[in-house]
């Protein structure tokens, strides 16, 4: 334990034979967001190196502290736990005159805000972002928000996967509309953010070589969880554009290739996904279905789409006489992608996690800090402020 930093000792700077990414050391962020979009994306950032500040409401904290259980051994809710490693905690009143002069201070020092308040909220605070970026030239601010600066929604996952179509294509066909089993829209969201923060540095860095400041508007950063959900029906979305056909839920079928979808084997559910001609013939010959292998009719993929049902129930029959391994072994001995459906806790079984900091970092990032208890880091920061990470060493 050092300066109250449960701090992730890490002898060298390659983990598994990967170099970690350390490009953002030095790199000050001040998180204003919570839930999941905003802290999603300050995590990536400090899995990157960045030095993170969360600011959080006194005596409750990011709203994802309460959304328990299960709650570890020290009382963080799973879900905090799965968005917040490499960050110190702050808790702020805005209202609170001190509080409000700390908050301003770090963020005339800082690189980086992130924000995801109902528009007009934090200008109400004292913290108006044309103001914060005037005094600071190098400041990018970048906002999440439901639907956009004009509207005074409140932004959530759910509502955004109802608007945006998703919960019209998901589900079975005869079913109810149905939302993903992950809070996806928020996730895509905090990567959205992060692409747009890093093409800022990118850009701001460019500016400052030129000896010239990134004008303020390609400081600015927008993203909303209804044009990030949007975005993300690509295929979905163009196929509407083109054909003007309404859209339909396809189960675990796919609308544009066959076979593309779930079969159920003796033992448990596998999924086969063919995308090409030659991966049809081959499975079909890998599953002994030579006729349908020979079938001219079926030997493009729009003739498959054409006899779909045809396809699929003969697969179906085929895979249900013997176990999934036994088809995995076949369709994969001659490339066709295949897999088994799996449990998370299977899933879980080829990446390497934590219960203190969860799934590890993706694009060779490091795991530096536990997520923080509120306030963890709030006597430290009061004190020090952006120096409080300089008391904590980091390998290099």
């Amino acid at each position: 334990m050092r300066n109250n930093v449960r701090y992730i000792e890490t002898s060298t700077d390659h983990i598994g034979g990967t170099i970690v990414s350390q490009n953002l050391k030095g790199i000050k962020v001040l998180d204003l967001s919570r839930v999941l979009a905003g802290p999603y994306c300050t995590m990536m950032l400090g899995d990157l190196g960045a030095s993170i500040i969360k600011v959080e409401r006194p005596n409750t904290g990011d709203d994802t502290r309460g959304w328990g259980p299960p709650f570890d051994q020290r009382g963080q809710s799973a879900y905090f736990l799965s968005a917040n490693r490499n960050k110190f905690s702050l808790a702020a009143d805005f209202r609170n005159a001190e509080d409000l002069a700390l908050v301003q201070s770090l963020a005339a020092e800082a690189d980086i805000i992130i924000e995801n308040y109902l528009p007009g909220a934090l200008a109400r605070n004292g913290l108006d972002s044309d103001v914060l970026m005037a005094k600071n030239s190098r400041l990018i601010w970048c906002t999440i928000s439901g639907f956009g600066p004009d509207s005074q929604r409140p932004g959530y996952d759910f509502v955004a996967q109802a608007e945006s179509g998703w919960m019209a294509i998901t589900g079975e066909p005869e079913g109810e509309p149905m939302k993903v089993g992950v809070a996806l829209v928020d996730v895509l969201a905090g990567k959205d953010a992060a692409i747009g923060i890093l093409a800022a540095l990118a850009g701001r860095d460019a500016a400052e070589r030129r000896g010239d400041v990134l004008p303020t508007p390609d400081r600015r950063v927008q993203v909303t969880l209804a044009s990030s959900a949007v975005a993300a029906l690509v295929n979905v979305a163009q196929n509407a554009l083109v054909s003007g056909a309404p859209t339909r839920r396809w189960g675990n079928a796919h609308p544009n290739l066959v076979p593309y979808q779930l079969f159920h084997a003796t033992d448990r559910p596998l999924v086969i996904a063919v995308g090409n001609d030659a991966q049809w013939t081959q499975a079909a010959l890998a599953l002994g279905l030579d006729d349908l292998a020979g079938d001219a009719a079926l030997s493009t993929n729009a003739g498959r789409l054409t006899h779909r049902e045809l396809v699929v129930g003969r697969i179906a029959q085929r895979v249900r006489e013997a176990p999934a391994q036994q088809w995995i072994d076949r369709l994969d001995a001659v490339g066709v992608p295949c897999g088994l459906v799996r449990s998370v806790q299977e899933a879980l079984h080829d990446v390497t996690g934590s219960a203190r900091t969860g799934v590890s970092p993706i694009l060779n990032g490091r795991v530096r800090f536990e997520p923080p208890l509120l306030d963890e880091h709030g006597v430290t920061i009061r004190e020090k402020q952006w120096s409080s990470f300089d008391l904590v060493p980091i390998p290099e």
